[in-house]
């Protein structure tokens, strides 16, 4: 079976005949769902697209992701089951009017109320009870569109998720091995690291949370890695073990996309690469500022990891954050290297 190799294009961003032809799977970045039960496409530009790139590659599927258009809009929806009917008819026939290739929702995240957005209890079962009306909903139109969720790469998503339950409802699985450090973090660390670092005292990395959710009953092939091309910045460190594992006063925020990292920061402005053989993953640092990032060594481990451990697939985060095309191509050879001989 194909490896899938699927990327999340967001608003600002439009893709290129060669991007294209490389991917299996784009994500459209985002359309929104509202506490009445409706669902929006937004202004996406790939959107005007679709009929290009299908041209350019047939088999190229495309989903539109959903999110909250309204802070209550998931809870609300999956909580009534009239509610849950009227969504999965609206994302019916959003992929009828855009002939689209499936739904992908991206609830941040069920049961938490940390994020600004409502939640309850409940939000368990009534997520199951939501994907299997949508999946019925789906079922029903020409070529099986397909059903997929994000799902952050955190121990606190299985317990608030019935992964066992949802995952044959599901054709794949978005898991968010990305932000594994960052807000609330004040250890500057990994945030998208295929290995844990020895010493860290918030351990978590793509492999670990991988075989988390594999145990949990996802099944491996269902199972998508994610990847950053954006960067995770902490500030302020002590000179100390070049900056990995060390305590910032602010916390980690976000640091530039990769292209921006290539055009300012690679070895520039004060800032030298390392590479940490452990965790298989690079970061910057100059002194007092740390950026972790992933770049074309460390997509290389992933895809070798999926590969080997017979994942499904690796997608990223986001496509306008390289506009040079080389994490794609990464990517790309990574996860087909015999088409790449």
């Amino acid at each position: 079976m194909k490896k899938m190799l699927l990327g999340y294009v967001g608003a600002q961003a439009t893709v290129s005949q060669e991007d294209g032809q490389k991917l299996t799977h784009i994500h459209l970045a985002f359309g929104k769902v509202y506490p009445d039960g409706s669902v929006q496409a937004g202004q996406l530009p790939v959107l005007e697209q679709l009929e290009q790139l299908r041209c350019w590659n047939p088999g190229l599927r495309c989903s539109v992701s959903l999110i909250n258009g309204d802070p209550q809009a998931f809870t609300t929806v999956c909580g009534d089951p009239k509610l849950r009917q009227s969504f999965a008819q609206s994302c019916r026939e959003l992929v009828e009017t855009f002939q689209l290739d499936g739904i992908d929702l991206d609830w941040e995240y069920p049961c938490v109320t940390t994020n600004g957005s409502d939640a309850s209890p409940d939000d368990r079962e009534n997520f199951t009870l939501t994907l299997r009306a949508l999946r019925r909903k789906l079922d029903t139109l020409p070529g099986r569109p397909s059903l997929s969720i994000a799902a952050a790469a955190e121990p606190f998503y299985t317990r608030c998720v019935d992964l066992q339950a949802i995952a044959p409802l599901l054709d794949y699985l978005c898991l968010m091995t990305y932000d594994l450090k960052g807000n609330p973090h004040a250890v500057a660390g990994h945030h998208t690291a295929l290995y844990e670092t020895p010493g860290d005292i918030f351990p978590n990395s793509c492999a670990g949370a991988l075989e988390l959710f594999h145990r949990c009953g996802v099944p491996k092939e269902k199972l998508l890695l994610g990847a950053a091309f954006y960067s995770r910045k902490w500030v302020d460190l002590p000179d100390r073990y070049h900056g990995l594992l060390q305590m910032s006063p602010q916390g980690g925020g976000y640091g530039p996309g990769y292209g921006e990292l290539v055009r300012g920061f690679l070895n520039q402005n004060g800032f030298t690469y390392y590479w940490d053989e452990t965790a298989k993953a690079p970061y910057l640092f100059d002194g007092s500022t740390f950026l972790s990032f992933d770049d074309p060594r460390s997509l290389e481990e992933k895809c070798r990891y999926v590969r080997q451990e017979g994942y499904g697939g690796v997608f990223y985060w986001e496509h306008s954050c390289d506009p040079t095309g080389v994490l794609l191509h990464s990517l790309w050879e990574g996860l087909y290297p015999k088409k790449c001989q």
